[in-house]
């Protein structure tokens, strides 16, 4: 180990940082955040500084760096672009034994800044021992996507009850397993939902029993379109903190791979042929099984449960079932299909609104509004239409959208097999023959369709002639 860590108070101590550019701008705010009393030398200071040092949050040590600035510091940040002056910093608190840290320096410094992901008071750094600093950015990055902003309220609410819980649960491991569940259980569900004052009554509640609460929840997420890097930050976490994961056949393995290791893992998808009312009645009675055994379910969708995924009616189910829920939005296969097609949904010149369709309801096709949807100055994304492509290119027709507009099929949209076919409505069918279209496929009927032509910029792009 080339570094010792430690995390340092230095509420109302005094800290120098020498220089008065960006640089040393952003060191200083870190360090007033921190309760520090901030001194900053140079010449001159930019504007964040400048404004700092007027409101009285820090004082301007005006001039050349002088060894005396460091009487009675803690600690110095060096963050000037003249080597030869960090140096000198340098020097001078290695002769007073004062950590220096000089910017992008490691030889000149004696302790390191590092990467902080912050959920105060909970804190996590990430040092590379300072020669490495893109590497300790990306592993930031990657943890901060893990670790729920919750976190930090829930950290506070366990310490001002701390003495309670250890009064209500002397026993050592009743004690540990309701930290685990004050962490993985409705308490920081109801955080997360920034309802502040309900989670404290769950937690007052549970404090009040003598055992510990083994009620689950379930989690709706979308998992977008595939892509896994489309996935939100929510839905990531709540991925790794899955006991049972309830997916989709759409939902992509490179989404799965991101889940707990040790998750179990059910497949709930329909299939063509298959007696979908029985299959989500499967799914409502798997999603309330599990969460009454006291596991955290995730309700993994495609795209975004909202969006013709029923999301709706388990939730419905979830609620006359008494089972704590919350929902991650995903992005739906209309804006995420459109963009990696290079199809703007909207368009100031083409269309004004977007319609999202599905193509498969519970009564027949035409209930929908057709004369509505063959208006033009719109666009119409339809979801689930592979096997309808001939009704939807002659009811729209029909019904006054004309055959030349142009249409595009975007096949596994996202993914690294991704196709996009281009053509009009009167040559949808054709098209779609022709290029053996499978679902998962997103048709996008309007005048912005066109415009994958030439801003396609994902995937293959195919059109009528090839």
């Amino acid at each position: 180990m080339k570094l010792f860590p430690l995390f340092a108070d230095l509420q109302d101590r005094h800290v120098l940082v020498v220089g008065g550019g960006n640089v040393a701008a952003r060191k200083a705010q870190s360090l007033l955040e921190a309760g520090a009393q901030v001194a900053v030398g140079a010449p001159a200071l930019d504007t964040a500084l400048a404004e700092l040092a007027a409101a009285g949050r820090l004082t301007h040590l005006r001039g050349s760096f002088e060894p005396a600035w460091l009487d009675g510091a803690w600690l110095v940040i060096a963050a000037t672009d003249d080597r030869a002056v960090n140096a000198a910093v340098h020097a001078a608190a290695q002769a007073r034994q004062v950590f220096c840290n000089v910017v992008d320096d490691p030889q000149l410094s004696s302790f390191q800044v590092p990467s902080i992901v912050d959920r105060s008071p909970l804190m996590v750094a990430i040092s590379s021992s300072g020669v490495a600093p893109v590497l300790a950015r990306r592993l930031r990055e990657r943890i901060e996507a893990l670790l729920d902003h919750a976190l930090g309220p829930l950290a506070e609410l366990a310490a001002r009850y701390r003495t309670r819980i250890r009064s209500a649960l002397p026993e050592l491991g009743a004690r540990r397993r309701f930290y685990d569940w004050l962490l993985d259980g409705p308490v920081a569900s109801l955080l997360r939902s920034r309802q502040a004052d309900a989670a404290e009554a769950i937690l007052n509640q549970a404090l009040a029993q003598p055992q510990v609460s083994s009620a689950g929840r379930v989690v709706l997420v979308g998992a977008g379109p595939g892509d896994p890097g489309l996935l939100t930050l929510k839905a990531l976490r709540a991925l790794n903190e899955a006991d049972v994961i309830l997916y989709d056949r759409l939902v992509s393995q490179a989404v799965l791979s991101l889940a707990r290791r040790d998750a179990e893992r059910i497949e709930v998808g329909k299939r063509l042929g298959e007696n979908h009312e029985a299959t989500q009645a499967r799914i409502h009675a798997l999603m309330a099984e599990h969460a009454r055994a006291g596991q955290h379910v995730v309700r993994l969708k495609g795209g975004d449960a909202f969006i013709f995924g029923r999301g709706g009616e388990e939730l419905e189910y979830l609620r006359e079932q008494d089972v704590p829920y919350e929902v991650v939005p995903g992005i739906t296969a209309a804006l995420a299909c459109a963009a990696y097609a290079g199809i703007p949904l909207t368009h100031r010149d083409h269309a004004q609104s977007v319609r999202l369709v599905t193509a498969h309801c519970r009564e027949d096709e035409d209930a929908l509004d057709w004369d509505g949807l063959a208006r033009g100055q719109q666009t119409l994304a339809f979801y689930m239409g592979v096997k309808q492509l001939d009704l939807l290119s002659q009811r729209l027709i029909a019904h006054g959208r004309a055959a030349g507009t142009p249409v595009a099929l975007v096949e596994n949209g996202s993914r690294p097999e991704q196709r996009v076919i281009s053509g009009t409505l009167g040559e949808l069918p054709a098209l779609a023959q022709r290029h053996s279209v499978q679902a998962p496929a997103l048709l996008i009927v309007g005048e912005v369709a066109g415009l994958a032509r030439t801003l396609h910029w994902y995937g293959r792009h195919l059109t009528a002639e090839g």
